[in-house]
């Protein structure tokens, strides 16, 4: 971090707390940064700049365990670190390389450059002039819409990894929770995750956050070590622990979470796992390798991680893991088809009874053994039983977690599927029945019933035993009056599995029909999707209301009567009020007397922003923008066009840029301010 006086920086240029030397990327160290702020342990902090391109540093590889002559392979730290452009994700050399060639700037010079840039940063410092730039940290609050992605699942856990965060270790129990959320913005939108790395963190006080998204009890995989994050969990200390250990609750804390953790996957925290690896710089893919489960980050990757002092205390806390808790099983292993004997094996970690049961999909046993000790080791002879599914489990007592499972034919799951209604719209008239239709994966016992806008039964139309297969039924709505409706069907199979499955329908003597020229709308008189017109089919004249609906937002748009035919009605994004409509995303809905009456809706998007478009760099030509776009420029008199996703994105252009024009529209015409060179 440049936070050393060595960077030339003055001190009076950094109002917080100083680390005195701090090594990191330019990423990394604007994360640490943002920890420190997000803290409260510093009000500023200048940080970021880039690595020397003339000194760039190098290792040898085998030097922590020795080597001999003749194997002293050096290894390219930034290139190893895996540090890369911004934009164009080079690794950092290769870009410097490649400024060199193309732009014939010598790696010296680069360095004299960043020098300069932080010069002018001082003195626009002492100018004023970043004043507007800085965002108050009461402004920053969690986010968890940064997610890229929903979470990955392994099919089992195998082992522990444990890492320290290379944060600050002075905070205070209330501000863990914003180091952690600036950990998770640097990993989403600095590293390009799809979430945070690690899967839990744990503070210096004890308390434990869920890291990645998709259930603490779930193998959900994520991105603390590379090549071996497929079946582990990532746990996380708040700090740094090279030279300094955690705190009693800290480690405490650690040992309970990794000891509840393990007992869920029924690992011994004492044995030796076989990890095949996905790949890194340390280990090929593919490539097995013995690791403890309990292990530190540097077991699997080149790297420091989680620090001397923690990392030696690894062997202690696997001691401590295994005394948490009750008695607990290990390993339960089941092997052999059904239809010959299928074997039951298993550990405990003190000698106890402990049973097996095989049961079918009734629920009934069909197998059975016992026996004490710490060895669980039983065989069901399974000749006589049908090819089916079975379920299994090994069970020690109240004290131990017990370990289930299925085997034989896959359970077949119970579904109710392509629920439609056809027509959907009951008028009366034209239209008197509606057919509803859907599927059962097995028989069952089904039930349909019609419920009002209020969730209420308003009738009961059967109760009937089903085959597996395509089912159908019609509805007429003999008595019925109008309103909005939901045919609801349950079935039940003989195992007491339930599904239910929904369709809405309209009975409407009156309210035919509601549709929209578009639905995307965007009103600021730029002449592209200015206005939508609504299509109102009446079978009688009627008082309507029109609303955008978002949520529990209902914002009025038109009130009055209409009469009986086909007509349009135009909007042209105003309230009923005159005031702007804000954008959004929104239901139009048309609704015939008063709430909660007959209505229908159509899907309508307001979206007056323009687009915001940025010239990256000339050589190679590059543009960014924030939507998904048409690009519309001129470069040398040639006319280009193409469609882009938001980012950064190349045009295929090449030779010396004389002049060039661009802007670009989104989906509803909003069209962005124009990029030029030469800058006007």
């Amino acid at each position: 971090m440049q936070q050393s006086l060595r960077t030339a920086l003055r001190a009076a240029t950094i109002a917080g707390k100083l680390t005195p030397v701090l090594c990191g990327s330019g990423l990394k160290s604007v994360m640490l940064a943002s920890s420190q702020i997000l803290a409260g342990e510093a009000r500023c902090i200048v940080a970021g700049g880039m690595e020397s391109m003339s000194n760039a540093p190098y290792a040898l590889k085998r030097a922590r365990f020795g080597y001999r002559l003749g194997n002293g392979e050096l290894i390219d730290l930034m290139v190893h670190d895996g540090l890369t452009s911004t934009f164009d994700r080079r690794h950092m050399v290769e870009q410097a390389s490649f400024v060199s060639r193309e732009l014939g700037i010598a790696r010296e010079d680069q360095d004299r450059w960043a020098l300069r840039s932080h010069e002018r940063a001082i003195r626009a410092i002492d100018a004023g002039l970043f004043e507007d730039e800085i965002v108050p940290v009461g402004e920053v609050t969690a986010d968890e819409s940064i997610r890229r992605a929903a979470p990955a699942y392994a099919p089992t856990l195998q082992l522990a990894v444990v890492h320290h965060t290379v944060t600050t270790n002075d905070y205070s129990c209330a501000q863990s929770a914003a180091i952690v959320r600036g950990i998770e913005v640097y990993h989403v939108k600095g590293n390009g995750w799809n979430d945070i790395g690690y899967n839990f963190l744990v503070d210096r006080c004890g308390q434990v956050f869920e890291g990645r998204y998709g259930g603490v009890d779930k193998n959900v995989v994520g991105a603390h070590s590379q090549g071996f994050n497929n079946g582990t969990v990532g746990v996380a200390l708040l700090g740094t622990y090279q030279t300094v250990e955690p705190t009693a609750a800290q480690r405490q804390s650690l040992v309970d979470l990794v000891a509840w953790r393990l007992d869920l996957a029924h690992i011994d925290p004492l044995s030796t796992v076989a990890y095949v690896s996905g790949g890194n710089t340390k280990y090929a893919a593919g490539l097995p390798i013995a690791l403890r489960a309990i292990s530190g980050h540097r077991d699997t990757y080149f790297t420091d991680c989680p620090g001397n002092a923690l990392y030696r205390l690894l062997p202690a806390i696997a001691q401590q893991v295994a005394r948490t808790g009750g008695p607990k099983l290990y390993s339960p292993v089941v092997s052999g088809p059904v239809g010959g004997p299928v074997r039951f094996m298993g550990r405990l970690s003190e000698p106890l009874p402990w049973t097996v049961t095989v049961t079918d999909a009734t629920g009934k046993v069909v197998g059975a053994g016992s026996g004490a000790g710490t060895a669980v080791d039983w065989t069901w002879d399974s000749r006589s039983a049908p090819p089916a599914a079975y379920s299994w489990a090994i069970a020690a007592g109240p004290l131990v977690r017990s370990a289930t499972g299925t085997l034989g034919a896959k359970v077949t799951a119970l579904t109710l599927t392509k629920l439609r209604a056809s027509p959907a719209t009951i008028d009366g008239t034209l239209v008197t029945s509606t057919t509803i239709s859907y599927m059962l994966s097995l028989p069952a016992t089904v039930t349909g019933e019609l419920l009002d806008s209020t969730g209420t039964v308003v009738a009961t139309f059967f109760t009937e035993d089903k085959p597996a297969g395509a089912q159908s039924f019609t509805f007429t709505p003999t008595g019925i009056a109008d309103g909005n409706y939901t045919v609801r069907l349950t079935a039940h199979d003989a195992n007491g599995r339930e599904v239910k499955a929904s369709v809405a329908i309209l009975i409407s003597r009156t309210l035919l029909g509601f549709t929209s020229s578009t639905s995307l709308v965007s009103p600021n008189g730029d002449g592209r999707r200015d206005t939508a017109t609504f299509e109102i089919s009446l079978a009688a004249a009627a008082d309507v209301a029109i609303t955008l609906d978002a949520g529990a937002k209902s914002i009025p748009i038109f009130a009055g009567s209409l009469p009986f035919g086909n007509q349009e009605w135009q909007w042209s994004g105003t309230a009923a009020d005159g005031s702007p409509v804000p954008d959004g995303v929104y239901k139009a809905r048309i609704t015939l007397g008063t709430a909660p009456g007959v209505s229908l809706f159509v899907p309508l998007t307001v979206d007056t922003r323009p687009p915001a478009l940025i010239l990256v760099s000339l050589y190679p030509l590059r543009l960014k923008v924030d939507d998904r776009v048409t690009v519309i420029g001129v470069v040398n008199g040639r006319r280009l066009t193409t469609s882009e996703k938001p980012g950064v994105f190349r045009l295929g252009f090449h030779g010396t840029i004389h002049s060039l024009w661009f802007v670009v529209r989104d989906a509803a015409g909003n069209q962005s301010k124009p990029v030029r060179y030469p800058h006007r």
